[in-house]
């Protein structure tokens, strides 16, 4: 797997592999992975339950250490890294957007977004910031405690939280999980504004044909392999894709990010939510 030709690379693997226990126990999630994450793009990376796409983004984002190959971000190897150099890699350089929001409940929405910068004792671009939380919608909710707003109003936190440091990447770990379809397709555009308005490297893995229907490419892995990708595709694109990956056989063997997670339902792209800029277009 390539970039496209003249783009840089933000992240990328070569030969990545990933063994959970030893012996005759043990599960290979991830099987040589070599990708690149072109900057300025938005990626979906799907796949079966147990096919190693959670397990792959936390290599990449160096939430986890890989048992083989090279994961790196822009042109910093994280092989070899150690725990405080990882730290501030991961703090200066990577934006993270979870399914759980992960916002400090005794913190106001404006303290949870600056939080990381705070501990790191960067400064805060107050421009950017007004910027960042004004494309958000949240502008008016930036004294409230996180138990004062909605789903979708602490995710858009947890999104300008992510964007605000300027990291060269952000990764999202089915980020619209915990939401209903409104607020997930709110998030899902706040995603794909900030690759077209601000420029950011959007990673995000997902089960959702809807939202994988947001990104300019989607890579779908099935056995700790890639297996297939699409350039710009609907929601009925990916959904039969993943149809057919869903259908073949021993494809519940355990190999994402804990193995043995229970399977999300493959979601049908017809129930109403928006389906992503391409078919808008």
């Amino acid at each position: 797997m390539t970039q496209p030709s003249g783009t840089a690379a933000a992240a990328g693997s070569e030969g990545l592999t990933k063994v959970y226990g030893s012996g005759d126990t043990a599960v290979h999630a991830l099987r040589g992975v070599t990708i690149e994450f072109a900057a300025g793009q938005f990626t979906a990376i799907m796949g079966p339950s147990g096919s190693g796409k959670s397990t792959l983004m936390h290599c990449l984002a160096g939430l986890d250490d890989a048992t083989g190959g090279r994961a790196y971000i822009g042109d910093v190897a994280l092989t070899g890294l150690s725990d405080k150099e990882m730290t501030k890699l991961r703090r200066d350089r990577i934006g993270f957007v979870f399914q759980s929001f992960n916002l400090v409940p005794t913190l106001t929405a404006a303290e949870n977004i600056t939080l990381p910068l705070d501990i790191a004792g960067r400064p805060v671009d107050k421009q950017w910031f007004d910027t960042v939380v004004g494309r958000l919608g949240i502008g008016d909710r930036l004294d409230h405690l996180p138990t004062e707003l909605s789903g979708g109003q602490q995710q858009r936190v947890a999104c300008a939280r992510a964007l605000v440091g300027k990291p060269e990447i952000i990764f999202g770990d089915e980020p619209t999980g915990n939401l209903d379809s409104r607020s997930s397709g709110e998030v899902l555009a706040i995603l794909r504004a900030a690759t077209d308005e601000f420029g950011q490297t959007v990673v995000i893995v997902t089960h959702d044909p809807r939202a994988a229907s947001y990104a300019d490419r989607v890579v779908f892995l099935a056995d700790g392999h890639i297996v297939r990708e699409l350039t710009r595709p609907t929601a009925d694109d990916v959904f039969e894709v993943m149809r057919h990956l869903d259908d073949k056989p021993g494809d519940d063997k355990p190999g994402d990010d804990k193995p043995g997670d229970d399977k999300p339902a493959l979601v049908d792209p017809t129930d109403g939510m928006p389906r992503g800029r391409h078919e808008a277009r």
